[in-house]
């Protein structure tokens, strides 16, 4: 293939795609580069196999270290296990790109984008989906494409298009927009509270930059003689079709029609009618055609089935507007929330039930020193200090499976309630604690993601978080036939994946936290993703009112079982001391107190301990041994060793001075061992801090009152 080297220019910024330069043996690749960013991006596709009833599509971001002028850690020094990051983006890709494959394609595709150059003023991850869009193209898969998506941000008033790290670090607002050439088909955002009006505008904005990465891929397109053609979709039997419409559309809209059942009776009940059309089958003549279809196309009648449910249940809802559970369009299903349901040690807890979706959601409070250290990836995060994850087991919707460990699902999961929940956190400066909330879905019939998020808020306020707003969210739905659209408040199961759309939308009852997206047709216009958005916030407020009525506010004093926080803040110079030769300081002060010393490079220690007394214990060890002395101070001290002019006492943790044989009494002092013996407790006083910084001290002129505030306070010797 010839070269060709694209450029796009939005915003201030350009886009580059270069063609036929690199990877030539898969069947699309593209460089695309932004800045020192790049990151290539390769389509391939091998030929279906036998039985499968799904597209089998594997998307793969990877990021190698070098990118970045780095060595991986570790002891391989190379890159493993993909951390959060990669996986989210991961699904970033995925996310925009499957549905615009045709419904009916089962061959293997695999796209995998990796970061080959990076700096800090480009994210590398909404390049990846362009990429994705046209690598695709250029490997001829059929695909109702392009596809392109581009991020938004928030600085002050104004909107900006692809945002440094920095400037989304500042802003209000980090959303990302995919979109098609018939509309917007993901959306994934973070937001400061914004009201529903901005966030529309700013999905708006988007999609304008969104269409002229499109058009540039098109006329990209042109220049190859690469035509946006389609391979035909094939032939559906009309005989086996006809035969099990004929037998199953009155008993499905009978069950469809029965808002009684939940769902296990409902899928138990069209598990029967399909069974009954299997037995039909199984007892028609050996050579009819139908037994012909169903032996060799082992997949057919499950997916004739599910087409026709798929019809009948759209069906009741655009002519009848009438769910399959009885609710309105707009209509939330019961909701119930308990508090600190789990006893003793746990810090914090909270039940959301909304319909057959049961969360249950646990805090736990830890010290700085519990932060996740970011794994090796490309991108400027420090630790973290707040911490959600998602556990989604098979009891949940009724299955046996092997457990694994946590998947993409749970992991995206995870991070969309951990977003929502970010912008009401405390600051570090007003609450110290790394929190660690885990979402249990007990049961699962739609939303958990949203669930997770009303029980996680609950589980916070259970564990005395200050959050300054609770945060409530709802999943919206959509079913689209022709020019009629219906948008579903609070979807459940059956309708998430028979429907259009799975719009998730949290926040406050001041603004959006999280927004989060995926389509399943082509694209969707603006006025319907505004209507979605706002039908969204009374369903939320709603789901907050009821969460309110469990616990209206974060309680006041924390579980027992807590750490207590205390910090102090010292001279970033004395951290050594603090520390000690070998950690044999720091040690010393956990041993005797039973207290956690966590330091920060900025000279915040911070000491945590269930029993708030040896904390307070620990930090005065902490201060006394890091304050500015002053001549005049009284402490109590011990006697370490003794030589012929005097003796050495410590009377701070790793600070000693020493008392001149005549500082020891207001008499002559023969010898030194007649008035101290190592081991003393004594009570001494800053005589002298010499120009070399020692110090000498003297047991003389010292008041009554002081060596009893000295004793008092502690120094070495409180226990």
């Amino acid at each position: 293939m010839v070269e060709i080297d694209k450029s796009i220019s939005f915003d201030g910024r350009d886009i580059r795609l270069k063609v036929g330069l690199l990877a030539q043996q898969a069947d699309g690749s593209v460089l695309i580069q932004s800045g020192d960013t790049s990151v290539l991006v390769t389509a391939t596709r091998s030929k279906a196999r036998e039985n499968i009833d799904f597209l089998p599509l594997l998307v793969d971001y990877e990021e190698r270290m070098y990118a970045a002028g780095r060595i991986p850690g570790g002891f391989l020094r190379r890159e493993g296990r993909p951390p959060e990051k990669v996986v989210l983006t991961s699904r970033l890709i995925d996310r925009p790109l499957r549905p615009l494959f045709p419904s009916w394609l089962r061959d293997d595709i695999q796209i995998v984008a990796t970061t080959l150059s990076m700096d800090e003023q480009v994210p590398p991850d909404v390049l990846a989906v362009t990429g994705a869009s046209v690598a695709v193209l250029l490997a001829k898969i059929p695909f109702n494409g392009p596809m392109a998506a581009v991020r938004v941000g928030l600085v002050g008033d104004d909107f900006i298009i692809n945002p440094t790290y920095a400037e989304m670090e500042a802003g209000d607002l980090d959303l990302v927009v995919a979109g098609s050439p018939e509309g917007v088909i993901m959306v994934e955002a973070g937001a400061n509270e914004l009201p529903e009006a901005d966030i529309i505008e700013a999905i708006d904005f988007g999609y304008e930059a969104v269409r002229d990465l499109i058009a540039a891929q098109q006329e990209l397109m042109k220049e190859l003689g690469i035509e946006l053609t389609q391979e035909a979709a094939p032939e559906v039997d009309a005989t086996l079709e006809n035969f099990i419409r004929d037998r199953v559309s009155e008993p499905i809209k009978n069950i469809l029609s029965q808002f009684e059942l939940d769902k296990s009776a409902r899928d138990l009940a069209l598990d029967e009618i399909k069974a009954s059309v299997e037995t039909a089958i199984a007892e028609l003549p050996e050579e009819d055609p139908l037994r012909l279809i169903t032996a060799t196309e082992s997949k057919a009648l499950g997916n004739v089935f599910k087409d026709i449910t798929k019809k009948m249940m759209r069906r009741q809802i655009v002519e009848d507007g009438v769910r399959v559970d009885g609710r309105k369009l707009d209509e939330v299903r019961p909701v119930s929330c308990r508090v600190g349901l789990l006893p003793r040690r746990v810090h914090g807890s909270g039940l959301f039930n909304r319909g057959q979706t049961q969360v249950l959601s646990a805090v736990t409070l830890g010290t700085p020193g519990d932060a996740q250290e970011m794994a090796d990836d490309l991108h400027p995060e420090d630790a973290k200090r707040y911490l959600h994850h998602y556990n989604f087991p098979p009891y949940s919707v009724g299955e046996t499976k092997p457990l694994r460990a946590p998947g993409r699902r749970e992991i995206g999961h995870g991070a969309l309630a951990e977003r929502a929940l970010v912008p009401v956190l405390p600051p570090k400066e007003v609450f110290p604690y790394v929190i660690r909330v885990v979402s249990e879905i007990l049961s699962s019939n739609g939303s958990t993601s949203m669930g997770s998020v009303c029980g996680s808020t609950l589980a916070l306020m259970d564990a005395g978080v200050p959050i300054t707003k609770p945060v409530s969210g709802a999943a919206m739905g959509l079913i689209k036939e022709g020019d009629e659209v219906r948008i579903l408040t609070d979807i459940q199961g059956i309708e998430d994946f028979l429907g259009d759309m799975d719009f998730k939308v949290a926040g406050t009852d001041t603004g959006v936290t999280a927004l989060q997206m995926d389509m399943k047709i082509n694209g969707l216009s603006m006025d319907t993703i505004a209507k979605a958005i706002n039908q969204a916030r009374p369903a939320r407020l709603h789901i907050l009112e009821k969460m309110l009525a469990a616990l209206e506010k974060p309680r006041t004093e924390m579980s027992p079982f807590a750490p207590r926080l205390l910090t102090v803040k010292i001279d970033p110079d004395l951290i050594g001391i603090v520390i000690g030769p070998g950690g044999k300081t720091i040690k010393g002060i956990t041993e005797e107190t039973g207290a956690k010393i966590d330091i920060e490079d900025d000279g915040t220690v911070t000491i945590s301990a269930v029993d708030v007394d040896k904390a307070e214990r620990a930090r005065s060890i902490v201060f006394n041994m890091t304050r500015k002395l002053n001549e005049g101070d009284v402490y109590a001290g011990r006697v370490t060793r003794i030589i012929p002019i005097g003796a050495f006492v410590e009377f701070l943790p790793g600070k000693e001075g020493m008392i001149h044989i005549s500082q020891l009494a207001d008499y002559r002092v023969g010898k030194v061992e007649d008035e101290v013996a190592v081991g003393d407790e004594v009570i001494v006083k800053v005589r002298e801090i010499d120009s070399k910084g020692r110090i000498n001290l003297t047991r003389l002129g010292i008041h009554p009152d002081e060596a009893a505030a000295a004793r008092a306070s502690g120094g070495l010797n409180k226990k």
